[in-house]
């Protein structure tokens, strides 16, 4: 249950390095981690560290750590390792310990973590663990080494990436919403007047229009689980921009009188194909775990 993460970054060692070991650049990057502070030490004392962590709502948790030892060999890879802790009684991690690899390559560095820490709150918090905690920071550690990647790589700042995937993800979930509520509400749960009108006006017969709505609102009910489901891909997206458009022209020829209603299509088909349209310009050079590897084949 250890976690690894690898990734391959094309850029030089000492550029890694530096974004990695100092503290202000790597808190930059790092989702893990809001704060990272050095302590003053003398030569023949291992570097120890403060760091702490925003979880919302004005609280922080904090901990610290020291560097344990660090390896250079003719190769140029590099090893830096670590152990960790936390007092804070709100942190689930009690203490740990891990490493950093850097392993030159002729085109790039391959850059690797393996930690592996032990958990306060007894049995609740081995569950707890299991089942949320340690998935999700493996996650963020893996989104975070993308993040690094396009840093060094295309010089797109942490800042700008997170704000990418900022956007991103609001304009697709509000995407997937507005397909789930107007399929469950006006169709399935209170069958809307205006909804029944159009389906009569493109040719349903009133002795069926509400199943033709039930069958409509199942229909974007799963359009809407496909925008989460498959959270990366474009195609649903521009499905998305498709059915709008299609429905905006179906609506103008069956049902032109509703083009000129306080809540119309010209608006609502609008809004959402552009909402569509701003992830899919902002999923580019977004970061992604799924760019790591997970599973270690080198020696942990």
């Amino acid at each position: 249950m250890s976690i690894y993460v690898e990734i391959f970054i094309r850029g030089d060692v000492d550029s890694l390095w530096a974004k990695t070991q100092e503290p202000k650049l790597h808190q930059r990057w790092d989702l893990r981690f809001s704060e990272i502070d050095y302590l003053p030490r003398n030569a023949d004392e291992p570097q120890k560290f403060l760091y702490a962590t925003r979880i919302g709502a004005g609280m922080r948790i904090e901990g610290g750590g020291e560097s344990t030892g660090e390896r250079n060999d003719a190769s140029g890879e590099r090893i830096s390792a670590l152990k960790f802790w936390s007092d804070d009684r709100k942190s689930l991690i009690r203490e740990g310990s891990g490493y950093w690899r850097y392993i030159p390559e002729p085109d790039g560095v391959r850059f690797l973590t393996w930690y592996d820490y032990r958990t306060r709150f007894g049995i609740v918090g081995k569950i707890a663990d299991r089942l949320i905690f340690r998935p999700l920071i493996g996650w963020a550690t893996a989104w975070s080494f993308d993040r690094l990647r396009l840093w060094i790589e295309q010089e797109i700042t942490p800042e700008t990436s997170l704000n990418q995937a900022t956007v991103y993800s609001v304009a697709r979930a509000v995407v997937a919403f507005i397909w789930f509520y107007h399929g469950l509400v006006p169709k399935l749960l209170f069958p809307n007047a205006d909804e029944l009108a159009m389906l009569r006006n493109v040719g349903i017969e009133t002795l069926h229009v509400r199943q033709a709505a039930s069958v409509a609102g199942l229909i974007e009910l799963c359009i809407a689980l496909v925008v989460v489901i498959f959270w990366r891909s474009r195609w649903p997206l521009w499905f998305t921009i498709c059915a709008m458009v299609a429905a905006f022209v179906g609506v103008c020829i069956s049902s032109p009188s509703f083009l000129t209603a306080a809540f119309n299509p010209v608006t609502f088909n609008l809004t959402v194909a552009a909402l569509a349209a701003i992830a899919l310009l902002a999923r580019k050079n977004m970061p992604t775990a799924s760019r790591c590897k997970r599973k270690t084949e080198v020696n942990p």
